[in-house]
């Protein structure tokens, strides 16, 4: 990583960017490797949805980092009301979740770019600046697929039928792998317990799975695997 030192003076309006994750020790790293750059500050942190679109009108960020896996929400829902509410906002995932599986939903969603959590801390720096820049950032693999197409399921993921999911259909899988009751869930989702067992009848049919438990088991691996909720 190269210092502050290494970038000249300062600008006179270095971007601002917000932290948005549940984990506050993944804020404070974050806010660390970037608050190292002289053209990058750090203008907000939040770890919910709510608080994040309350905190935009204030602290005017150029970039929105964001943590699909968030307490009270998914961070795709933010997305889709950034887009909606800021367009001008760009937005950056920063997860440990699957890139390959999910890089489509987020673009989807509005985002520019994604990036592992485990990876370097330039890697980071380099991605922010792309995404700043109006340019989009995701792996090599990954846009390669995006270019030509859908891979196959068994190319992607060991959950086959994953993809055929609708991204509320997605979370209420993740949110059944966390363990969390009915009422739990469509409390989070905002959603009625009948319109909750309706999409639980769905991901059953798209996934294959004959019965609830098996549903059950199959939502707990894919989190294990993918750090969902994690």
């Amino acid at each position: 990583m190269r210092s502050k030192a290494a970038h000249g003076p300062s600008p006179v309006h270095p971007a601002r960017i917000m932290l948005v994750d549940d984990h506050p020790l993944i804020r404070e790293g974050l806010a660390e490797v970037l608050g190292r750059e002289r053209d990058l500050t750090i203008c907000g942190e939040a770890e919910d949805r709510q608080q994040a679109l309350q905190l935009i009108p204030t602290t005017k960020p150029d970039l929105v980092i964001i943590d699909l896996a968030l307490k009270k929400s998914h961070g795709l829902e933010l997305m889709k009301d950034i887009r909606a509410q800021f367009p001008k906002v760009r937005m950056l995932v920063v997860s440990m979740q699957d890139e390959r599986l999910n890089a489509r939903r987020v673009i989807r969603a509005g985002a520019s770019g994604y990036i592992n959590k485990a990876e370097a801390a330039d890697h980071v720096v380099q991605a922010v600046r792309k995404v700043l820049q109006g340019g989009d950032y995701f792996s090599p693999d990954v846009m390669i697929d995006i270019i030509k197409g859908p891979a196959r399921p068994s190319q992607t993921n060991q959950h086959p039928g994953i993809e055929m999911l609708t991204d509320r259909e997605l979370q209420v899988f993740e949110l059944l792998g966390q363990g969390l009751a009915r009422r739990e869930i469509a409390e989070r989702l905002n959603v009625t317990i009948s319109t909750l067992e309706t999409h639980r009848a769905r991901i059953r049919d798209k996934l294959g799975y004959k019965n609830a438990q098996a549903l059950l088991q199959a939502a707990i691996r894919y989190n294990h695997e993918r750090n969902v909720g994690n």
